[in-house]
């Protein structure tokens, strides 16, 4: 599938917490994952600095697609298993961008490298997400994973 394909798909499939973020998808593939997320009042805490919370939701976001996107056409299912997020500069408004890529790739176990600059491309936070990747049938809380061909 070509990467315009990917973002078209990944975004018309946003839920509705990535909705609720303005999260769109920019560029994806197994190798790397790219978003943009326009900082509103909606995103900010008390002294209108962008929340720590969109950050990791970010970081959680990008890893967890670009695992997905490498798995699933392995019949495994990636599962986050920690979110390490730093905050290194404050934003208070404009457009964040975010770009994941694997830092390693196992047969059960990824890690994913999240970097997200502010509007002047300046470095605002990074993250590190590490997955577990679960084949199909496997029960999580009462479920069971299935794996949809890519």
């Amino acid at each position: 599938m070509a990467d315009v394909d990917l973002v078209a798909m990944l975004n018309a499939q946003r839920g509705g917490f990535n909705i609720t973020l303005g999260l769109t998808f920019t560029r994806a593939s197994p190798d790397e994952v790219a978003c943009e997320v326009p900082v509103g009042p909606h995103l900010t805490q008390p002294y209108g600095l962008v929340h720590g919370g969109v950050y990791s939701s970010i970081v959680e976001t990008l890893a967890s697609v670009g695992a997905a996107l490498f798995a699933m056409p392995k019949g495994l299912a990636p599962v986050g298993l920690e979110n390490a997020t730093s905050f290194l500069r404050a934003v208070r408004g404009g457009v964040l961008a975010g770009v994941a890529r694997p830092l390693q790739r196992g047969r059960t176990t990824q890690v994913w490298e999240v970097e997200i600059r502010d509007g002047d491309g300046k470095l605002a936070a990074t993250g590190r997400v590490r997955l577990l990747c679960l084949e199909a049938g496997t029960a999580i809380a009462g479920e069971t994973v299935q794996v949809k061909p890519g």
